[in-house]
């Protein structure tokens, strides 16, 4: 039955200076690969659907099996400059607000990708640049959301634990009727999980 049922992609373009594109898969927040080109990143979504639902499954989470490995393009965005991180990309189903069910999942499955991250940190030497592009996102995430952004410390860990921490509290105040609440919780499980991977020298 491979191929026999399509899955949606959604394309962002600008990451990294302009350097890099993002592929997100819409059934899986948080699911993504990341490369050069389009057609590269897209074409390596089957495999890490795979990879992502078994870490899932190993966290203690039920997700469901996907039959087939047709993945495809459905929307391209860019992420565009701002004042902290980047404004990143938007696409049709962020809008559309997650079941009490599906945000309770997801908010577990942040909380998995930032232990994924934290483990990383402790078995690698930390990279400055990395660190404070991924805590200003969060932060530029969390103000989004409505959250007020204190001083936040000047060392790199102790500053995206501190981004992490404020992310996480605005997305439980803010539930999943707040409009952004899925995009900011695909953005931060990814990124989180990508910059896992780069601590110990890959890349997702």
């Amino acid at each position: 039955m491979a191929g026999t049922m399509p899955h949606a992609i959604f394309i962002e373009t600008g990451l990294d200076g302009g350097a890099t594109v993002a592929a997100y898969a819409a059934e899986l927040p948080g699911c993504a690969t990341f490369g050069t080109e389009p057609d590269d990143v897209a074409g390596r979504m089957p495999a890490r659907v795979t990879a992502f639902t078994a870490w899932l499954r190993a966290g203690g989470e039920q997700v469901p099996a996907f039959i087939g490995d047709n993945w495809y393009e459905v929307e391209r965005a860019a992420a565009t400059p701002a004042a902290v991180g980047l404004r990143r990309a938007a696409f049709s189903l962020d809008d559309l607000s997650p079941s009490d069910a599906e945000f309770a999942a997801w908010m577990r499955w942040l909380e998995l990708a930032r232990e994924e991250l934290a483990t990383a940190l402790d078995e690698s030497e930390p990279d400055g640049a990395r660190l404070a592009a991924v805590a200003d996102q969060d932060l530029a995430l969390a103000t989004e959301l409505g959250a007020q952004a204190g001083e936040l410390p000047d060392d790199p860990v102790d500053r995206l634990y501190a981004a992490r921490d404020l992310l996480s509290d605005a997305l439980a105040d803010a539930g999943p009727s707040r409009d952004g609440v899925r995009r900011a919780l695909r953005l931060a499980i990814a990124d989180d999980l990508r910059l896992a991977d780069a601590l110990r020298g890959g890349e997702r």
